[in-house]
């Protein structure tokens, strides 16, 4: 369940509670309501007390209209998602208000009723596809599920129907791929089953929960356009649950922007963006990655003075192959080439972004360099050392040169261990301390980072998202590295937490004359911390060049796609009959 978040995660001071606020700000164009929702608070018992996650939210949404719920971890918004659908968890209640679609007060109704309720008249697309969806069933039952349960088709009218649905989420070969199993779909394919599923029994309400977080920016445009032509062409209407303000300017009539459980800005898209009320929101919007961020960042660039010559890696020619397993097999082929024949150049004291999405090679090519992988064919080189084919032994004794930050801050940190022993460890390993050295060496470390005093006695669950990434960037500088390979280091964060990281890493640049890789697949990111980039696609390199000219003249069709499908760049799309 969501709590409210850390002083970390939230910027805003909340010493004084956010006034009530009436989420819905009447439209240009006239609308029936379809849903509203009066007075909604939700509690959730902690141990022997209660805690408010939400309190006293107003909310309508007019038939045919998208409007966004915008915030940070803690701030309420999937839980107003699951009340509204009453699929809190055991240990949340509705304590007061009221939910009622097209006039049908749902407030009451015993959950045999509600089966009725969700899937036919309210479609749920939720967050994660790969928790979603039963991995040991085809794709096809799964979407045809919500025509067989609502009886509003036989077994082989919901089979077919599943294959029209699927099409018309934009997947290709419908037919073939409802017979397959959801491992054999991308990400944003089975996102794409998950709308599917969702539209099945046509609802009057479709609730996304984050449907496009964790989706490659292409394949974030390519759903969200699949859920405004539906807005569009049958009416429906959206409630989209996002923390990223730029997806909600780009596809919402209105927004409604949360912190601590309450309302505290909301208005036509435009408006909020463009004028906002809220201090929080002024802050959101700060913090949001901006695209002409290289600006600023190629004069920081120039200060430095980065010398050409002076080169902490050096890639030439590397090829990483995989076998393939025989059922995997196509054409005859054995292998897949994840890694093919990329040559490139990081300067010390520089950050290299490499960019692509799913599947493009960039973590594999990652791994490479740290030497977690071995090249099939190519060379790397560290500070002018050939280390391709380095033994064993010396090749841990340079590993305190260079070091790896992991995406996700929940998975990287063994819970077991205290945050003092989490960023000890390095120096047990690989380094001859004794423990009054190390201890030292910790709190200097924890200085550096910006992490609370007194957190050295505490376990990773205890800590936010933000401060949790901050304990492993304090862990890989533990042996003082020359180099560090970030692989997607910031994208799991909410918006301030995620700029806090960014200037955290150039601070800790500046300081230490450190050089980075910087996977991302975040354009935006990119714009704020790359003095160069690297735009790899099925392996290859398609575009490198400064920052600036990747992302104001790129000349490979493929990076143009990217930064075009970058959300929050002014266009707010207006769909039909949007409100002005």
């Amino acid at each position: 369940m969501s709590t409210p978040s850390s002083a970390e995660e939230s910027p805003v001071s909340t010493t004084t509670a956010a006034p009530r606020a009436e989420a819905s700000v009447p439209s240009r164009t006239e609308r029936a309501v379809l849903l509203e929702v009066r007075d909604l608070t939700v509690a959730y018992r902690m141990g022997d007390r209660e805690v408010e996650a939400v309190h006293h939210i107003d909310l309508t949404i007019g038939a045919g209209e998208v409007v966004a719920v915008v915030g940070e971890s803690g701030s309420g918004k999937s839980t107003i998602a699951h009340a509204i659908i009453n699929l809190l968890p055991p240990n949340a209640r509705v304590t007061s208000g009221s939910v009622s679609l097209g006039g049908d007060d749902l407030t009451a109704k015993p959950e045999a009723q509600w089966r009725k309720v969700r899937g036919k008249r309210i479609g749920l697309v939720p967050q994660d596809p790969s928790l979603s969806l039963n991995p040991v069933r085809r794709v096809g039952p799964q979407v045809a599920e919500p025509l067989r349960i609502h009886k509003l088709a036989t077994r082989a009218e919901a089979n077919a129907r599943a294959v029209e649905l699927l099409e018309m989420a934009g997947i290709t070969h419908p037919a073939e791929r409802a017979k397959q199993y959801p491992y054999q779909f991308s990400g944003g394919m089975r996102q794409r089953a998950l709308i599917a599923t969702a539209l099945a029994a046509r609802p009057e309400l479709i609730i996304a929960d984050e449907p496009t977080s964790a989706l490659d920016v292409t394949v974030q445009k390519q759903v969200l356009d699949h859920l405004d032509h539906l807005a569009d062409e049958f009416g429906t209407s959206v409630l989209l649950i996002t923390h990223d303000l730029g997806v909600a300017a780009d596809r919402a009539d209105r927004i409604i922007v949360m912190k601590d459980g309450a309302v505290v800005d909301a208005g036509p898209a435009a408006q909020v963006i463009s004028s906002p009320t809220a201090e929080y929101t002024r802050q959101l919007i700060a913090a949001s990655p901006d695209i002409s961020s290289h600006v600023r960042r190629a004069a920081a660039t120039a200060r430095r003075g980065l010398d050409d010559s002076d080169c902490i890696v050096r890639l030439s020619h590397l090829v990483k192959t995989f076998p393939l397993p025989a059922s995997s097999r196509r054409d005859g082929a054995r292998e897949v080439t994840a890694v093919d024949d990329i040559s490139l150049d990081i300067r010390r004291g520089e950050t290299l972004a490499v960019v692509g999405e799913s599947g493009s090679g960039k973590s594999t090519l990652a791994r490479l360099v740290l030497r977690l992988e071995e090249p099939s064919s190519g060379s790397i080189e560290f500070d002018g050392a050939d280390i391709t084919e380095l033994a064993p032994a010396p090749l841990r004794q340079l590993r305190r040169k260079f070091q790896l930050v992991y995406q996700s801050p929940y998975d990287s940190l063994n819970p077991r261990l205290t945050i003092e022993q989490l960023i000890s460890e390095p120096l047990h390993s690989l380094a001859s301390l004794d423990g009054t050295a190390r201890l030292r060496k910790v709190r200097e470390l924890v200085e550096q980072t910006a992490l609370p005093q007194g957190v050295l006695a505490r376990y990773p669950d205890e800590l936010s998202g933000g401060q949790r990434q901050r304990v492993a960037i304090a862990r890989a500088l533990a042996l003082d590295p020359e180099f560090l390979v970030l692989d997607e280091a910031v994208s799991a964060l909410d918006v301030s937490v995620q700029a806090q990281i960014l200037d955290l890493l150039i601070t800790l640049q500046a300081e230490r004359s450190l050089s980075y890789l910087f996977i991302t697949h975040d354009l935006g990111v990119v714009a704020e911390i790359a003095d160069r980039v690297a735009v790899m696609r099925h392996g290859r390199l398609v575009e490198a060049g400064t920052a600036a000219q990747i992302l104001t003249a790129p000349t490979d069709p493929y990076t143009q796609a990217l930064i075009a499908a970058i959300p929050g760049q002014g266009r707010h799309v207006r769909r039909k009959g949007a409100s002005v």
